[in-house]
């Protein structure tokens, strides 16, 4: 595609308010054009994530005195508001200021829009689809050096744009957690495409990894990597830990957070790290902070990735070394569907739209 032949006009779903799958609108949208040191990404394919539900429902609360408020992930969202942060696709046109060789070339997307700073261990402070508008539309506007050239990958743009928020998100907590070769990992949510990201990372790295999760999906969890399971619906959820890690816990990677976090901090080994980056269970927790210092242990928060962990990240699918998992793709059109899917947790794997 040329510039010639870039249409004016562009299909999009847009997020039209707070609320239900219902908020989200096919429309016929004016096509975005890349301004200085920006380029113009044809969509092939964008995943859809927590995070678009809890900017859909306004769930992350504006602040530590009303955590019940209505907000985006940063604040008020503009609405209406495309969303969508993981984008693969190849770029079409490049603005001013932007490299050119970058026209034609196939891309992944960054989705940090912004960090707190340049260098390598800076945190994302804007994001595509959530701060401004994203990939679940025909094509979109992003910063060039935001879009990273995969030309060779062996992965599909599919399973290329499975990739950024969730396998990001993954790989950030393994960072932030220290997880190397030899430890005990203990992944929640592991069905979810956070915690399945991190089933296959953490086993990549040569971790034990103990995933929770429901009976269903434990087959599918251990064929991504889980060398044990644990059924969260049966029994006592921290005594079948408890037998699962006889010897201790190095790290937890935790979505679901909510009152497991007090329940089984006491799992943790000394100078265990539990990093926590989802609420899934309850975003309140009430823990005795004793066990926190007296074993030496951390606590850790962790938001998505830094630009030196998307480069990894990058690597790793240049050279086809983490084949995500894809439970389902979508039409643009049944965005709204892909929202409910999402939300009624039955699907194991990552769900994901082609416009």
């Amino acid at each position: 595609m040329d510039e010639q032949e870039i249409p004016r006009t562009m299909r999009a779903a847009v997020l039209t308010r707070h609320g239900g799958p219902e908020a989200v609108e096919l429309r016929d949208v004016p096509t975005p054009e890349p301004g200085t040191g920006q380029v113009l990404v044809r969509v092939g394919a964008a995943g859809l994530n927590n995070t678009d539900l809890w900017t859909r429902e306004g769930a992350y609360g504006s602040s530590a005195e009303d955590p019940d408020a209505r907000s985006g992930w940063r604040g008020p969202i503009d609405f209406p508001r495309i969303q969508g942060g993981d984008v693969a696709g190849e770029v079409v046109a490049a603005g001013p200021g932007a490299p050119a060789d970058l026209v034609g070339r196939r891309v992944l997307v960054d989705p940090a829009t912004r960090y707190d700073h340049d260098g390598p261990d800076a945190h994302p402070t804007h994001i595509l689809g959530s701060e401004g508008d994203g990939g679940f539309a025909e094509l979109v506007v992003v910063d060039a050096e935001r879009a990273h050239v995969v030309d060779g990958s062996p992965l599909s743009d599919v399973e290329l744009a499975a990739l950024p928020i969730a396998y990001g998100t993954a790989l950030g907590m393994l960072e932030r957690g220290h997880a190397a070769a030899g430890d005990t990992v203990v992944v929640t949510g592991s069905s979810g495409g956070v915690g399945l990201a991190a089933v296959q990372l953490a086993a990549a790295r040569g971790a034990r990894v103990v995933a929770i999760t429901s009976g269903v999906h434990a087959e599918q969890v251990r064929a991504a990597g889980a060398d044990v399971t644990v059924d969260r619906t049966e029994g006592d959820l921290r005594e079948s830990l408890a037998r699962a890690c006889p010897e201790g816990i190095d790290v937890v990677v935790d979505v679901v957070a909510g009152p497991f976090v007090a329940q089984a901090l006491g799992l943790l080994r000394d100078g265990g790290r539990w990093v926590v980056a989802g609420a899934l269970g309850g975003h309140l927790v009430e823990l005795d902070v004793r066990r926190l210092y007296l074993a030496n242990v951390a606590l850790v928060g962790s938001t998505m990735h830094t630009p030196a962990h998307f480069e990894t990240l990058v690597d790793l699918a240049r050279r086809g070394e983490v084949r995500p998992v894809v439970a389902r793709a979508y039409d643009l059109a049944d965005l709204a569907a892909a929202h409910a899917d999402l939300e009624g947790r039955g699907l194991v794997g990552k769900l994901v739209v082609t416009p």
